[in-house]
């Protein structure tokens, strides 16, 4: 490990082999994290190839656990989103692209932080199952199509080892160690079409969009070495997607999309990813696929298949047909603008961060959360606003969060007399 060490800080290319070793004798627990935590910060001052980025996702997918799909064939799919605030798109994209014919068995992760996770916004749905066998998760894929539940804990156990050392390192920024990351979880997953999508702006960890298409390239280059389709969607997340932040209220907005209801942009996004992963599928065009993933909900077969999914993994789908049903939270308190204009901002990681303040997120991992917590926006970038109209509403159990939440929220806003330019909501698609 010594000579690792020395010749990756000395601006060395390491060798397959020694790449696998290492991370092979790191889980084992044979190389301490003094080392690896100085391996790590050789890594992010002098980068990885495009071959020692191959061969750490190689061997961090091989750590453990690989889920064996390959009696689906081709009709195997997963969607990863690199994170943001209101992203409930799985719960729109997945029983799409299921009504349509493809085979999502997807493993999900919880939120920490100012972020979302998929796995969090299920388990607001009374009775949902998060935790699968595998024999469970491959019959219930093959007899509804979908199969979404919480990461294994065998699934890439070198990437979680070595992700808790590089949040403690100062090491998380790293292109070569983000996708090896991203991708290790997603290769050993087993899906063999894989649709990115990687957010961009305020609420985004990609703030910028050089950053967001050089880690799409890295990752779409990982997946095709490793033998899958791949493309990546950039999309735009300086404004939160869709009018609903915080778990329960999130789960309710994804409803309303299948119903043919609700936020145009969140359905485009959603309806956009759905048609990647239905065109690599059935090897047709994203254009014809793109229609039939609108038609899927217009004629409410998504909404359909949405329903037996929940139902089928020990879910209430009673609630997908009466949201009203959803717990509520007690306190509702609405936030006014502070004057006439138009928003020409709104903060949206600071948003996801009142959202946590308010119940609806975790600031350490073991952290419960309050599912009902959250809030609607009223208004969002763009809006125009007079002084005293609505512009979101804060949704909580606990009245000590409500004072200093709106004052965050207040903060959040940027509010001026000119009209924004409205950014693209998906910037490139890189595959």
């Amino acid at each position: 490990m010594y000579n690792i060490i020395r010749k990756k800080r000395d601006g060395g290319e390491l060798s397959n082999n020694e790449i696998l070793a290492m991370i092979k004798d790191y889980t084992a627990g044979k190389i301490p994290d003094y080392q690896m935590s100085a391996f790590l910060m050789s890594v992010f001052f002098n980068g990885l190839s495009e071959d020692e980025i191959n061969s750490l996702t190689e061997a961090m997918a091989y750590s453990g656990d690989q889920i064996d799909l390959s009696c689906f064939g081709n009709e195997t799919a997963d969607k990863h989103s690199t994170g943001g605030v209101g992203d409930k798109t799985s719960l729109i994209t997945v029983p799409i692209a299921a009504s349509l014919g493809c085979k999502v068995a997807k493993m999900s992760g919880r939120g920490l932080g100012h972020t979302g996770g998929t796995v969090d916004k299920l388990e607001s749905i009374p009775g949902y199952k998060t935790t699968l066998t595998k024999e469970d998760f491959i019959t219930q894929t093959e007899k509804v199509g979908i199969a979404i539940c919480g990461q294994s804990a065998n699934l890439a156990p070198a990437d979680k080892k070595l992700y808790a050392l590089r949040d403690v390192t100062a090491t998380v920024d790293s292109i070569g160690l983000i996708a090896s990351s991203i991708m290790s979880k997603k290769i050993a997953a087993g899906a063999k079409n894989i649709v990115l999508d990687v957010k961009v702006g305020s609420g985004a960890f990609m703030k910028n969009e050089e950053s967001a298409r050089t880690l799409s390239k890295c990752m779409v280059n990982i997946g095709k070495s490793c033998g899958r389709k791949i493309r990546a969607l950039i999309t735009n997340m300086d404004i939160p997607l869709g009018n609903a932040v915080g778990n329960s209220l999130e789960v309710i907005e994804a409803i309303d999309i299948l119903k043919g209801d609700g936020d145009k942009n969140l359905r485009t996004v959603s309806c956009a990813l759905a048609a990647q992963m239905v065109s690599m599928v059935q090897n047709i065009p994203y254009e014809e696929a793109l229609k039939k993933a609108n038609d899927a909900i217009n004629s409410g077969k998504a909404f359909l298949k949405f329903c037996e999914w929940i139902e089928a993994q020990g879910g209430d789908a009673s609630v997908a047909e009466n949201t009203d049903l959803f717990k509520k939270a007690a306190l509702q308190k609405n936030v006014f603008a502070s004057k006439d204009g138009y928003i020409t901002h709104m903060d949206a990681e600071k948003v996801g961060s009142i959202c946590v303040d308010l119940g609806g997120g975790r600031k350490k991992k073991d952290d419960v959360i309050d599912h009902s917590a959250g809030i609607i926006l009223i208004k969002k970038t763009g809006d125009s606003v007079k002084k005293g109209d609505v512009i979101a509403v804060l949704h909580t159990n606990d009245e000590k969060s409500l004072d200093s939440a709106i004052i965050d929220f207040e903060s959040a806003v940027t509010i001026e007399e000119a009209q924004p330019q409205i950014k693209p909501l998906i910037y490139d698609i890189v595959e």
